[in-house]
């Protein structure tokens, strides 16, 4: 699954390095989803795949709690 994901770093992660988050993006005819994964760990991360709204949703709350 990985080979065919373009991942890149979050926005969201520091520049120490110590709290990264690498994510996907998947357009499909029928679904968008993010896929995210621990960028120390590359492609042997674990990682969870949400839909666009969901991510956006978490993202919303994540600025107003920062």
């Amino acid at each position: 699954m990985s080979a065919e994901l373009a991942w890149f770093k979050s926005s969201y992660s520091d520049s120490s390095g110590s709290a990264c988050l690498e994510v996907a993006y998947v357009q499909r005819k029928s679904s968008h989803t993010i896929h995210v994964r621990d960028s120390k760990l590359g492609a042997r991360s674990p990682r969870f795949a949400v839909p666009v709204d969901a991510w956006s949703a978490f993202l919303a709350y994540a600025a107003r709690e920062a």
